[in-house]
This record gives C-alpha cells, sequence and structure tokens, in this order.
C-alpha cells in the first residue's frame, strides 16, 4: 500500500528529475516492471521509478530521497537476482540505472569506463572491437554494478582473479550527496570495502576496469550422459584441484534434473581464454564414453550472448567445499534423494552448478588493492556450488525455499563428515536466508562496518535500502 510519504516524496523527484520520474500505469514505468528476470522482483510496485541518466541525476535522486520523509529505496542495473527486493521495492523508490550504461576505454585502452548499468554483454561486444577485454560476467545478460560488487567470477578469474580484484577506480554518490572516486589512493579503504561489500555504502555511477590483451577463445560444452558421472566428476577434481592449474582454464560443471525425466546429462560448460582448438586440459573430460562437444573458436561477446529465459519464479543457494570427487557423488545422490520425494507443484527443473575456485584465483586479492571476500590462498583450492530451482506456481514458492534450504544443508552435513565444509558464501548466489556476509570472516566485516560508519554515518544504506545483503548491527561491535 502506498503512502504519502513516498507518493510526495515521488512528487519531489519530479520536481527535481521531471521526466526522469514514472509512476504506476506509465508506460515506462510498465516496460521496467516487465522486464525483470525474475517474476518475484517484478510483482513488487515501487511508487515511482527513476531513470537517471547522468550521476548528476542521481544526486539529485538521492539527496531528494535521503533529504525529507522515511521513504525506501532500491537500487536497480540488470536486476540479475532472483529475491524479491534485492533490485526493486513494494511502495518505495525504485533507481532504475540502466540508462547509465555508457561504455569507453582510456587512450591507450588499458582501463574501461563502465557505467554502472551497462550489462556484460554490452561491455564485451565493445571491447572485442578494440581485442581487449576485462574480467566480468559469463552471462552477458547480468549486469556490471552488481556482479563486481559482490566479487564476480568471470572466464579469465584464473589469470587476473575475483573481477572485482580488476576494478581501479569506482565512482559513487554517497549518501551525503557528494560523488567521490575510490581507489587505491583515494578513499582506500572504501575502495577495499566496495570489492564484495555490495549495496552497502552508496550508489555506484562507474566502474573503471583494468584492461588487458584479448582476441578470439575457446567455448562450448562438453556433454556426458548422467550414467558417466563419476568419470566426469573425477575429470572436474582433477582440474579443480591440479597443483599448477591452468591459467586459461575456465568451467562450470551443471547437471539438471526435471520432474518429467530426472536427471539429464552433465554438462561441462567450457572456455579457454586463448584461440586453442584442443587443450590438454579438457582431455579427461572429452574421453569420458559417449561425450559430446560444441567447443570453437568464438568471440566473448559471442559466446555471451546466451538466449534469455523467460522469466519465472528463481531461488538461487549456494555453498562453498573442498575439491572430491566423491564429495560431488555424494551430494548428487542426497540431492537425488530429496527431489525424488518431493512434489512441487509447477516445478520446472533443477540446476546444480559446481565451479572451481583455486587458489591461483583467490591469490591476486593482496596484489589488487584488497577485497572484503575473506578467500585467501590458505583455504586451498574449493568448490562452489549454485542451486537454482525454476517455477511457475506462486503456491510454491514456501515449499521451493525449504527444499533447497535442505539441500544446502544435507550438502554442507556431508561436506562437514568428510572435512571438505568451507565457510565462505558466494553472495551472488546466496539466498536471502543465507549470510554471505558473515562469511568474509570476523575481520573483514569489522572492516566493512568501519567504512560504512565512516563513509555513511547515518547508515542511509542500511536503513533506507532494505534489499540484499545488509551489515550487521553496529553496536554489536561496539559502533553507533
Amino acid at each position: 500500500m502506498l503512502t504519502c510519504e513516498c507518493e510526495c516524496q515521488c512528487l519531489q523527484l519530479v520536481h527535481a528529475l521531471s521526466s526522469h520520474v514514472s509512476f504506476p500505469g506509465n508506460t515506462t514505468y510498465v516496460a521496467a516492471e516487465q522486464s525483470y528476470w525474475s517474476l518475484q522482483e517484478a510483482r513488487l510496485s515501487p511508487a515511482c521509478i527513476v531513470t537517471p541518466e547522468s550521476a548528476a541525476d542521481v544526486a539529485k535522486a538521492v539527496a531528494t530521497i535521503v533529504g525529507a520523509g522515511n521513504c525506501d529505496f532500491a537500487i536497480r542495473g540488470q536486476s540479475h537476482a532472483p529475491a524479491a527486493g534485492f533490485a526493486n521495492i513494494e511502495a518505495g523508490v525504485t533507481i532504475d540505472m540502466r540508462k547509465l550504461g555508457s561504455i569507453s576505454v582510456n587512450l591507450d585502452s588499458s582501463v574501461a569506463h563502465v557505467g554502472a548499468g551497462a550489462s556484460w554483454l554490452d561491455v564485451y561486444t565493445y571491447l572485442d572491437t578494440l581485442n581487449v577485454s576485462v574480467a566480468g560476467g559469463r552471462n552477458g545478460a547480468v549486469g556490471v554494478g552488481g556482479l563486481l560488487l559482490g566479487g564476480g567470477i568471470s572466464y579469465f578469474a584464473p589469470r587476473v582473479g575475483w573481477a572485482c580484484d580488476n576494478v581501479v577506480n569506482f565512482e559513487i554518490m554517497l549518501a551525503s550527496g557528494h560523488l567521490v572516486n575510490a581507489n587505491a589512493t583515494s578513499k582506500p579503504d572504501l575502495f577495499r570495502a566496495l570489492k564484495g561489500g555490495a549495496n552497502n555504502f552508496g550508489v555506484v555511477t562507474r566502474f573503471d576496469i583494468a584492461t588487458f590483451a584479448q582476441g578470439e577463445i575457446l567455448a562450448g560444452k562438453m556433454s556426458s550422459p548422467f550414467s558417466e558421472r563419476q568419470a566426469v566428476f573425477k575429470a572436474f577434481a582433477h582440474l579443480a584441484d591440479a597443483r599448477h592449474y591452468d591459467p586459461y582454464a575456465s568451467l562450470v560443471l551443471g547437471l539438471t534434473w526435471t520432474p518429467a525425466t530426472g536427471w539429464a546429462t552433465v554438462t561441462s560448460t567450457a572456455a579457454y581464454t586463448k584461440p586453442v582448438l584442443n587443450p590438454p586440459t579438457y582431455n579427461e573430460f572429452l574421453s569420458v564414453p559417449n561425450t559430446t562437444s560444441t567447443l570453437g573458436i568464438t568471440k566473448l561477446s559471442t559466446y555471451a550472448n546466451e538466449t534469455a529465459t523467460p522469466p519465472l519464479e528463481w531461488v538461487f543457494y549456494t555453498g562453498t567445499y573442498g575439491v572430491s570427487a566423491d564429495l560431488l557423488s555424494s551430494i548428487t545422490d542426497t540431492f537425488n534423494e530429496t527431489m525424488s520425494t518431493t512434489n512441487i507443484p509447477g516445478l520446472v527443473l533443477w540446476t546444480f552448478a559446481f565451479e572451481p575456485l583455486p587458489t591461483i584465483i583467490t591469490q591476486y586479492f593482496l596484489q589488487k588493492g584488497g577485497n572484503s571476500l575473506g578467500t585467501t590462498p590458505a583455504d586451498g583450492n574449493s568448490v562452489v556450488l549454485l542451486i537454482t530451482a525454476l517455477w511457475n506456481s506462486t503456491a510454491s514458492d514456501a515449499l521451493v525455499e525449504q527444499t533447497a534450504g535442505k539441500m544446502v544443508k544435507d550438502a554442507n552435513a556431508i561436506a562437514q563428515k568428510m572435512g571438505l565444509l568451507k565457510r565462505f558464501q558466494y553472495i551472488n548466489y546466496a539466498d536471502p536466508s543465507q549470510d554471505p556476509i558473515a562469511s568474509y570472516g570476523e575481520q573483514n566485516v569489522q572492516y566493512l562496518l568501519a567504512a560504512s560508519q565512516k563513509y555513511d554515518p547515518k547508515g542511509v544504506f542500511q536503513r533506507k535500502v532494505p534489499g540484499g545483503f545488509k551489515l550487521p548491527a553496529r553496536q554489536h561491535y561496539g559502533l553507533v
């Protein structure tokens, strides 16, 4: 239900930003609501939507919302998080950043300047013409802002680390209304906090990202029958736990289960970030019986241009584990038992993705100004799990959440018994019931809280931006 508080602030926004504000029933408003990837987000109805076209517009929007009243707001990029409220808000104000999507490079093309509302497909399409690239999302529809503020796993991660480690400057609008730059020499504490700190410090309007020379890549899928899963799990474990990890190799092991067919194939989505047609790294996968391959030389912008998924109900859950083929097998077995005995009306499918997180990735954080994620080489080689469910009946929302939560709890219990459970939860894959920021470790949490107190002393982005993962209460750490 709309409140006069938010309706009045929307009218003030019209005064400040004129045609950049849309209301329910307006074609711009309706189009924005219908463009959400997740139906949970699309069902929320903000009092108004602000579509800034410049950092100055963002400043006006933030100043108006923060300056008077108690109207909450949300910040939207490409909105590729499924949970309701992460990029939209009921009866508040949604700041839709998608028109801040400009992309350019500096004189020698060593730094890409990317607007916070751009998609990774936008970025790769632009940079491919210059034969350079950046560490970013693998699915081109994913937004630049959310991925980088949460860490970001890319095809280039073994060569350059987390995607956020390659940001050299954040242009960010603080709650004070000041537009500042955070980098290694100016506000370095904020610079580090933003790399994993999500939406807790301000509205980032531009990311400056280090580029590197890049031509075509090898990319595609290797699909094996589910009956050959043990061989695929062994190949995955050998790659993920290699003593000398191939820095050009990137792979996601995926399994899909549907109510009608049960398990489908075991699919390894792979990239090799050099135009090498048959890299030895993938030989063990290709030697699995009856495996088919679509691996081929392509441009990143072509491969990242995936077919859009129609809007559905979505859920993400995550966990992190040590590397073990036996663990993957046991986890798959317990997932199978749960899915086979749980009837979820309207369920379309479950997917399970296992992604290597080797020390070759986590070693970069100190070399590039640090980050907030708490992942270090001391953790050893790891595997990140993403559980995804798609369904088409709101009546099943609670049951899907309960089932996904049970599966992660079961996987964690198995890993714990094997001595393979890791603390880290990847924030971009986490469910709202999880606590990824706490998983960064006590020292990093205190660092984030100190940065929040310094740059947002009134806690605007804790109180008035309720969506996403928030920092713990300051008073619990002796802060006010």
